[in-house]
């Protein structure tokens, strides 16, 4: 399951006309990079959230291989032939939850479709995330969800000071924050039970969990990325500009 129903408004030069998970990385939207993720170790049924703008989403599937593809028209006789496409054999399961509803809203409205164990993650952020051992970590216990834990990209070097004079001063390190929310979850579908109408995910059904030790953590110490601004967007990009951008994986058909 895939959340891409929310405003984005950090990212308002791109989600003023498109819904964030259809921000282009490359030459595709960030939400294709993540199936495609999925899809390179053998999870090809999606079921995408939809929310705000959510039409733009179905309207990029049902028209996926005009969006692929090299194609040829003969405005004479209305025939099109598709000159080049390699459609990725994908069920994809695109469900409005509302344009304002809180993640934990999002999935109680998805319960009818989930299967006892099933992913989750956010559409905005990129990772390289090892969904073959995450997956056989979450089975190994009891809980209710695992969460990928990661440590956040760093923003800003630190100094420390006493009496006025630095005695330290470092550049940006990753090693110095703390762990955070990746957003690749696997859950139980029981995680319903502690889902409250109209409540997120996060304030909600995971801090109610969490003290009863029913929320574990798989900790991914490689990449991961958020795409939060325009920032964010420009880095990925220039990661995506390389021979071998980090999460980069070929999708099985």
């Amino acid at each position: 399951m895939i959340l891409a129903g929310g405003l984005g408004t950090r990212l308002s030069e791109e989600t003023s006309v498109i819904p964030k998970p259809m921000v282009k990385i490359g030459d595709m939207p960030i939400l294709v990079h993540i199936m495609n993720h999925y899809a390179s170790y053998g999870h090809s049924d999606f079921i995408i959230a939809l929310g705000y703008r959510g039409y733009l989403i179905k309207e990029y599937f049902l028209n996926y291989k005009t969006h692929i593809s090299d194609i040829e028209v003969n405005l004479g006789t209305g025939e099109i032939d598709f000159l080049s496409s390699k459609n990725p054999r994908w069920k994809i399961r695109l469900i409005d939850t509302g344009e304002l509803s809180p993640t934990g809203e999002r999935l109680r409205l998805l319960e009818p479709h989930l299967n006892d164990d099933f992913f989750l993650t956010y559409g905005d952020g990129l990772s390289n995330v090892n969904l073959d051992k995450l997956l056989a970590f979450h089975l190994t216990h009891s809980g209710l969800v695992t969460v990928s834990a990661v440590k956040p990209p760093p923003r800003f070097g630190t100094m420390e000071i006493k009496e006025g004079q630095v005695v330290d001063f470092s550049e940006k390190s990753a090693s110095k924050e703390g762990w955070i929310n990746g957003g690749y979850f696997v859950m139980r579908k029981n995680i319903m039970d502690f889902i409250k109408q109209g409540e997120s995910l996060e304030d909600g059904a995971l801090t109610r969990i969490a003290p009863k030790g029913l929320l574990k953590a798989y900790l991914h110490q490689e990449f991961w990325h958020p795409m939060d601004t325009l920032r964010d967007k420009n880095y990925l990009n220039e990661l995506w500009r390389t021979d071998q951008p980090p999460w980069k994986v070929l999708p099985r058909e």
